[in-house]
């Protein structure tokens, strides 16, 4: 007797993807690989002023308040993190290794 299984995807209210361009993790102690996605980036000033004149304009260019290392920080915003098994992992692993190649042949053949 044949038998179809279906898969139902649920997800939550305020499910919204995240761009990352970073990973940060590890093996933790039970032997699951922990993975915390971020997204790396320049600083941003504490405070940016702007003096206006009588009519709304602005009559000198903004002034900027840096944090003290301002110029020696960059921002890893970790925007969600990822605990899996190891056989999860290698499932994951192939996956992720068959779109990289799908997305390789398609840069290819558009050079």
């Amino acid at each position: 007797m044949k038998t179809t299984l279906k898969f139902k995807y649920k997800f939550p209210e305020n499910f919204n993807p995240t761009y990352t361009n970073g990973v940060y993790g590890g093996i933790a102690p039970q032997g699951e690989i922990v993975m915390n996605f971020f997204f790396e980036r320049p600083p941003l000033p504490y405070v940016e002023n702007l003096e206006l004149g009588e009519e709304g304009q602005a009559v000198t260019p903004p002034t900027v308040i840096d944090p003290n290392d301002f110029d020696y920080n960059v921002i890893r915003f970790v925007s969600s993190g990822v605990i899996m098994n190891l056989d999860s992992a290698k499932a994951i692993h192939n996956w992720l290794g068959q779109k990289i190649q799908i997305l390789e042949q398609m840069r290819e053949e558009n050079q």
